[in-house]
């Protein structure tokens, strides 16, 4: 089976903070699971649909930080499983983010990669 080709132009940064989404449906409530300078993984109940526009606010909780941006729903599995191998949820792609919270992010990945703690962009 042909694995596809990996298309993330930054790494990311395994993090676990909360999110407030808003967006056309409403507001709702998930989990980052993982950012980059590019965007993020929004783990939720109920995950937007492909090219929807959103506003999120995401808490920092070990810096007691938030970092806001509109982003838009790349990939979404609504109707797929909700388990530790395939969460339910949306990859999300920072449409506009202030520098600040660029910056943020920025640190938050290099840290995380200095650690080794980041997740690789093979696949096994």
């Amino acid at each position: 089976m042909a694995i596809g080709k990996e298309r993330r132009r930054h790494p990311r940064a395994e993090v676990e903070w909360p999110v407030t989404v808003r967006s056309s449906e409403g507001i709702m409530f998930g989990e980052v699971t993982n950012v980059s300078l590019g965007g993020a993984f929004i783990r939720c109940e109920k995950p937007l649909r492909v090219n929807q526009m959103l506003e999120m606010a995401l808490y920092v909780d070990s810096l007691g930080q938030s970092i806001k941006a509109t982003a838009e729903v790349v990939w979404s599995n609504i109707y797929g499983p909700d388990d530790d191998i395939t969460p339910r949820g949306m990859g999300v792609r920072f449409t506009k983010i202030s520098p600040r919270d660029r910056r943020l992010i920025l640190t938050i990945v290099s840290k995380d990669l200095e650690s080794g703690h980041h997740e690789e962009f093979s696949r096994k």
